[in-house]
């Protein structure tokens, strides 16, 4: 057994493409060892700027032999199909063995492979590896480049070490041949190092200036830079994404810190932490007061004999500048009003069939209006709702968005604030795009909510009207992301918003098929939401109708799922199902509807969805005391008594807690039928002889089943 080591040296990879190439080479590697039979355990992928390494531990010095048989052609085949089968399997005739398969005799072939040397297959799996690598973005160089036959690579490889044991792995991709010898740092080893074996790698590399491991130079930065930082009395604000980053760009990191000019804090924290972390890679620090102070860290790539002072001026220097473009745009940005920005957006388009970015924000603005003003979801201010929705868009136009686009909304609430807008309206502005995702905070102050509402819901409907949906992993214009971000202000803020009732204020009119597919779509994203929460997929389906359609109310269905959820971990729950299914199975053999069926002409997909319609009480009420006239026509046995009196008992206390949204008391009542109908099962054949008892057992379980489906549809239930 022997350890391999592989090292691709090459010019400088980029940062964000190390965390791929690292997966890369590995799932390369894998795959060429199955295919030649070696068997792998432990692999270690380290990256530097300049390198890729791969150590794969405990290699068998060879691969097993193996024996493989192929079936051939028939005895008294063609010679031709024989020579044939031979030519395929490197075989001759004289190797052939005849066989009985199912009475007649056949040709096989025995193919002895014998097994190969582990250096052997590694010479031809690395050039394959280097080959197929898959980069973001790759290149060819030299003169070789002329042909498009040439290697790619993310930058000219300049060389390779392949080691099994202490032995090299002679091979050659590009003119680069294998060896033992590998470079340290750029600037703090000139020489060549060379590599014993697996063991001594790190080792030889740390003593040329060049840490391998990428988590341990992210440790060194993440520590080093709060030490920095704490020793100046200050805290490091944390940014987990620019010590990947940095340890992408060194090879031997040295946190340090700098100062810059005090006058740059005029200029919003957001901006200022932006420029430094985009444009710098650097970190920025906060005061004891939590305010952004004036000093930041750079990650140099060496130790500098001067402690690191020539460096640290040198990108104080570079930030300065990038600073005093940040507080130009801020100060040219505020010379000019927002509702004067905001009209420069009728020159924008927001989609080729949905217009410009100005018409945009005037639907939004008739919705946020709307909301507080008429739904009263949220509770608020509506002439507020309205200024701060039309001004939700104009910091698109400013110079500092054009310059950092993560800084829209937010710029818009500094430059509503500076303009001596209400705070309501630039507190709305700067968080009406939130919640951003699963964890971002989500706004409750009333006009914010309205706006944010009014944006995402209208993202939503003017793309489900030209008929642009979400299809598979696509999702170009983040619908998905303003589902998720409806539901949670919806949660949030406890929100009861009838969808039909928005589509109807988004439009001036009523469109029933928009507002389908848009309440369909949101309880699609609902189910996964609360997949995470332990409700399943199968409650929501069960509770997504409300009166013959699908709820209009997001609000709603997610609490009768929860309710659903927790009444079906209960014995009662779970044995109330299995009565359910048997109910339903037996009056689905017997096709048999009962009241429902008589009243199924109202054209309702529930038939008794309109129960509490006046107009349809008294012709349900008649068929239901025609019904009843005829159970008295017989003595109906204990166990079915039983199961009428706790539906008497039980139906009404469901509707009274339906009417009230209380589904957990809804759930409750049904609990109390559990016993009886198993009772029923129990004692009762429904199939009597008698047709007049036949026909009243059969409606009792319709209206059994009836009584279920009014507080959720257990066919939809899995189990």
């Amino acid at each position: 057994m022997s350890d391999f080591l592989l090292e691709l040296l090459s010019e400088e990879i980029p940062a964000r493409m190390q965390v791929g190439a690292r997966e890369e080479l590995e799932r390369l590697f894998r795959r060429e060892m199955e295919a030649a039979g070696v068997s792998v355990g432990e692999i270690t992928v380290w990256s530097t700027p300049r390198r890729l390494a791969l150590i794969a531990r405990g290699l068998p010095d060879a691969t097993q032999a193996v024996s493989e048989e192929a079936k051939g052609p028939p005895e008294g085949a063609p010679d031709a199909a024989i020579d044939g089968f031979c030519r395929k399997n490197g075989v001759t005739r004289d190797q052939l063995e005849l066989r009985d398969v199912k009475g007649r005799n056949t040709w096989f072939a025995v193919i002895e492979k014998p097994g190969r040397a582990t250096k052997d297959v590694l010479a031809e799996a690395i050039p394959a590896i280097i080959r197929d690598f898959s980069w973001p973005k790759s290149m060819r160089w030299g003169a070789a480049s002329l042909s498009t036959e040439s290697l790619r690579w993310v930058r000219p490889l300049s060389g390779i070490v392949a080691l099994l044991g202490d032995e090299v792995v002679e091979c050659e991709v590009h003119g680069v041949t294998s060896g033992a010898v590998t470079l340290g740092h750029r600037f703090h080893h000139s020489g060549d190092i060379t590599i014993g074996n697996a063991d001594d790698y790190a080792v030889k590399l740390r003593a040329g200036h060049a840490i391998v491991d990428h988590a341990e130079r992210q440790d060194i930065i993440r520590s080093g830079a709060a030490k920095v930082a704490a020793d100046a009395g200050l805290k490091l604000v944390e940014d987990e994404g620019l010590v990947i980053e940095n340890a992408g760009l060194t090879e031997w990191p040295v946190p340090l810190l700098g100062r810059f000019d005090e006058a740059f804090l005029d200029v919003p924290p957001e901006v200022i932490q932006l420029t430094a972390r985009v444009n710098q890679k650097y970190f920025v620090c906060e005061d004891s007061a939590g305010k952004l102070a004036n000093a930041f860290v750079c990650t140099a790539n060496i130790e500098a004999a001067d402690g690191g002072a020539a460096i640290v001026d040198g990108n104080r220097k570079v930030l300065a500048a990038r600073l005093s473009d940040a507080r130009f745009f801020w100060e040219q940005d505020r010379k000019t009003p927002l509702a004067q920005q905001a009209r420069k957006l009728s020159r924008i388009t927001f989609h080729e069939k949905l217009g410009t970015l100005d018409d945009k924000v005037d639907r939004v603005a008739k919705l946020a209006d709307w909301l507080v003003f008429d739904a009263k979801a949220p509770n608020g201010d509506h002439k507020l709702a309205r200024m701060a929705a039309e001004l939700s868009k104009a910091d698109l136009v400013t110079e500092m968005v054009g310059e950092f686009p993560e800084l829209q909304g937010l710029m818009g609430g500094y430059y509503a604030r500076a303009e001596g807008l209400p705070e309501e309206v630039a507190d709305a502005i700067r968080d009406h795009y939130k919640p951003v995702g699963a964890s971002d905070e989500v706004p409750t102050a009333p006009t914010t909510v309205a706006v944010s509402l009014a944006d995402k819901l209208d993202n939503l409907l003017s793309f489900f009207k030209i008929d642009i949906l979400p299809t598979g992993s696509k999702d170009p214009f983040a619908l998905r992301r303003a589902a998720l971000g409806y539901l949670r202000l919806v949660q949030a803020n406890n929100l009861k918003l009838e969808l039909d009732q928005v589509v109807h204020a988004w439009a001036s009119k009523p469109l029933p098929a928009l507002a389908e597919k848009l309440a369909d779509f949101l309880l699609d994203r609902l189910a996964v939401q609360l997949r995470d929460e332990g409700v399943r997929h199968d409650y929501i389906q069960a509770s997504r109708a409300w009166q013959g359609r699908t709820d209009m109310r997001v609000d709603r269905v997610e609490a009768r799922a929860r309710a659903l959820t927790s009444f079906m971990d209960t014995d009662d729950g779970a044995n109330l199902l299995a009565g359910y299914k048997r109910a339903a199975n037996i009056l689905k053999k017997e096709d048999w509807h009962g009241i429902e069926g008589e009243i199924s002409r109202t054209g309702e997909e529930d038939p008794l969805a309109l129960v509490d319609d006046p107009d349809m009480k008294a012709v349900i009420d008649a068929k239901m005391a025609e019904r009843h006239a005829r159970d008295l026509s017989y003595t109906p046995e204990p166990a079915e008594k039983a199961l009428m009196d706790a539906l008497a008992t039980a139906q009404p206390q469901a509707a009274k807690a339906i009417a009230a949204e209380d589904f957990a008391a809804a759930m409750a009542a049904l609990a109390s039928l559990r016993a009886p109908i198993d009772r029923f099962f129990d004692e009762v054949t429904v199939n009597a002889d008698e047709e007049n008892k036949r026909a009243n057992r059969l409606d009792l379980l319709a209206t059994f089943r009836a009584a279920v489906h009014k507080v959720a549809d257990f066919s939809r239930i899995e189990g």
